[in-house]
């Protein structure tokens, strides 16, 4: 097995604009790459170092044929291609070449006679498709067909490299100049999966887009599972173990005002019909949620005026019937009042614990994916040391990745949520 957290090989990485590519491998100082499932497109960063005599610089803006840095004599303005192919031993490969990243911007972050240091920050091509896009056409029926007719018509993604899980809700609406991410992410939030409850998440990774219910996600088997001891932590540099924790840090964890402020544990939608002027009144409690990461979830214990059924939150909201069609109206699952609480508590209550790791680069790794952590357990016993936590340990969702390049070391960083303790679900 290869070392951990060794330096990963950049097999393909340059600057193609129009047609004419200049490498930059050796000159690549640092390489990011992120994936959330809060957002609909993957972006990257890179900086590089010129020492200049690299290229000669176009001839619209140079006649004397002398060379130059990439950033002048390219030069690099927006809208480039970068191509890259990077291999972490054993751990994954991220291919970008024949798709590659699109330059949003460049910048100069320093510059002496004899060299300068560029930052260039990289989105993908589905970004700029998307810019580029409007919609103003009326759609009816499932919402997950409809997702994927917009992905199609207006993205141009070849089906294989899409993944949209079912949805059991119809929606009719008008695109109303809205870009495809604006309605999809706005979808996302009014749809309800075959199984489960509402809540969805709209988002890109290196294999493709993904419409996936909250629910779906954190059902999956975890892809890997990652160790933190005191064993590893003392040898990061020579383990050899890839699957090591080697820092973390837990930024939430159950606050409870926030829960009580958010409406987690029993909230109240209140709807206004434009049409017959009535006002709706939905309450939605903790317990209807079903799926959990860790053991099943338990509603805290607390105050009898909030156990007794008291409100936490309050939500007003007018019904948008006026954009339904007549035939779709009489669908249960259409009426928002059946989604809306059910969502805005199920986005909130997975947030419910966030921890943030770093672990030696696994390019494999996806945002969107389950992993298991162990962490090990704070006791004085020696017959207990070594053993896992069986509070903190368990399943995982990956919010957010990074995997960061340099020329030393790679490693790759994670945010990762659940929405309640304990080793063992009824999901895993």
């Amino acid at each position: 097995m290869a070392k951990a957290a060794q330096a990963s090989i950049y097999e393909v990485l340059t600057i193609d604009k129009d047609g004419k590519e200049v490498n930059i491998q050796g000159k690549t100082t640092s390489f990011s790459y992120y994936e959330s499932v809060l957002s609909p497109n993957i972006t990257a960063s890179l900086t590089f170092m010129d020492t200049g005599g690299s290229i000669a610089y176009d001839s619209n803006y140079d006649k004397q044929e002398r060379l130059g840095s990439i950033y002048n004599a390219l030069p690099i303005t927006s809208g480039e291609k970068v191509k890259f192919r990077i291999r972490n031993s054993n751990l994954g490969t991220l291919d970008f070449e024949r798709n590659p990243l699109i330059i949003n911007s460049a910048s100069n972050l320093s510059q002496t006679s004899q060299q300068n240091a560029v930052l260039i920050n990289l989105i993908s091509q589905s970004s700029l498709t998307n810019q580029n896009s409007t919609v103003y056409k009326k759609y009816n029926g499932n919402i997950g067909n409809t997702v994927g007719n917009i992905i199609k018509e207006y993205l141009g993604t070849e089906q294989s490299k899409v993944r949209i899980d079912d949805t059991s809700n119809d929606y009719s609406f008008t695109g109303n100049s809205y870009s495809p991410f604006e309605l999809i992410m706005w979808l996302a939030a009014k749809s309800v999966p075959s199984e489960g409850n509402a809540g969805f998440f709209f988002y890109e990774t290196r294999t493709g887009f993904n419409f996936r219910s909250i629910d779906s996600l954190i059902s999956q088997q975890p892809i890997a599972t990652y160790y933190r001891s005191d064993a590893f932590a003392a040898n990061i540099d020579n383990n050899i173990n890839d699957f090591k924790i080697i820092s973390f840090s837990i930024s939430k964890n159950q606050n409870f005002l926030n829960t009580l402020k958010t409406g987690v544990l029993n909230s109240r939608n209140i709807y206004f019909n434009p049409k017959t002027f009535e006002e709706i009144e939905e309450p939605f409690q903790f317990t209807e949620l079903i799926k959990s990461l860790g053991k099943d979830a338990e509603e805290p214990e607390v105050d009898t005026d909030i156990s007794s059924g008291k409100f936490t939150r309050t939500h007003f909201d007018i019904l948008d019937i006026g954009t339904h069609s007549p035939e779709i109206d009489g669908s249960d699952n259409n009426d928002p009042t059946l989604w809306q609480a059910q969502s805005t508590m199920r986005y909130n209550i997975l947030f419910s614990q966030v921890v943030n790791i770093q672990v030696p680069c696994n390019i494999n790794l996806r945002a969107g994916d389950t992993i298991n952590c162990n962490f090990e357990i704070v006791t004085q016993s020696s017959k207990e040391q070594g053993s896992d936590d069986p509070v903190q340990s368990g399943k995982y969702l990956i919010i957010d990745l990074c995997h960061h390049f340099n020329p030393t070391k790679s490693m790759t960083s994670m945010t990762l949520v659940r929405d309640s303790y304990g080793l063992y679900s009824k999901n895993s």
